[in-house]
Formats: structure tokens, C-alpha cells, sequence
């Protein structure tokens, strides 16, 4: 059985991407990831899918695909592990929100440029 990961994100994957990879279910990869309730970030533990630290427990649970692939080759033994990350493709709700990013910087220039002139 041959893995590849291919991400949306370059850099982490969420639960959803790790299931897909792994071929397992949801559950299974909540079994498998290194998370304990009373502790927010666990020690490192070789047998378990180490997610990557969070600052808040509600913070969704991410994983580096070299994890995921060290989790596949050494805890569920697939022989072959192949890390292949993809840039997620330009959208529709990206050219959006960089708009809007756009629209807020301009409208916080102009109001910069107002204050200074009524301080003058």
C-alpha cells in the first residue's frame, strides 16, 4: 500500500486530510492522535500520532505530514510512504477576503491621514 498526503494547506493537515491519507476513519484518527482532556499539548509518544502544539484546547487539531507519514510507516506499517503537498488553488472566497483585506487597509490609511490632520 502505497500513502500519499496531499494537503490544502502546504505546511499542516487537519483531521479530514489525515483520514483521507491514512484510508481510515474519523474516529480511528482521533483514537490514533496523542491528545489527552486534561493536558493540552501531550509528551511526544513514538506509538501515537503526535498532532502539532495547540494554545487553546478548542484550537482544531493539526499534523505535519512528516508525522503522519512516520505514524503510517512505523505504528501501521505501510511499507511505502510518498509526502506530496499541493498549494490549494485559488477561489473564489480568497479574492474576497484579500479584497475586503485591501478595503480595510485603504480605510484605515484614510483614517490615519484624518486624525493626523485634526492633531495638527
Amino acid at each position: 500500500m502505497e500513502l500519499e498526503v496531499g494537503m490544502a494547506q502546504p505546511e499542516l493537515m487537519d483531521v479530514e486530510a489525515v483520514q483521507k491519507a491514512l484510508n481510515r476513519s474519523r474516529a480511528s484518527v482521533y483514537r490514533y492522535a496523542n491528545t489527552d482532556p486534561q493536558e493540552l499539548n501531550s509528551p511526544y509518544d513514538p506509538k501515537r500520532l503526535n498532532p502539532e502544539l495547540r494554545l487553546n484546547p478548542n484550537d482544531p487539531l493539526l499534523f505535519h505530514p512528516n508525522e503522519v507519514a512516520r505514524f503510517a510507516k512505523d505504528v501501521l506499517g505501510i511499507r511505502q510512504v510518498t509526502i506530496e503537498v499541493q498549494e490549494s488553488a485559488q477561489n473564489a472566497s480568497l479574492e474576497v477576503l484579500r479584497a475586503i483585506l485591501a478595503e480595510l487597509k485603504s480605510i484605515h490609511q484614510l483614517l490615519k491621514s484624518q486624525s493626523s490632520n485634526v492633531n495638527s
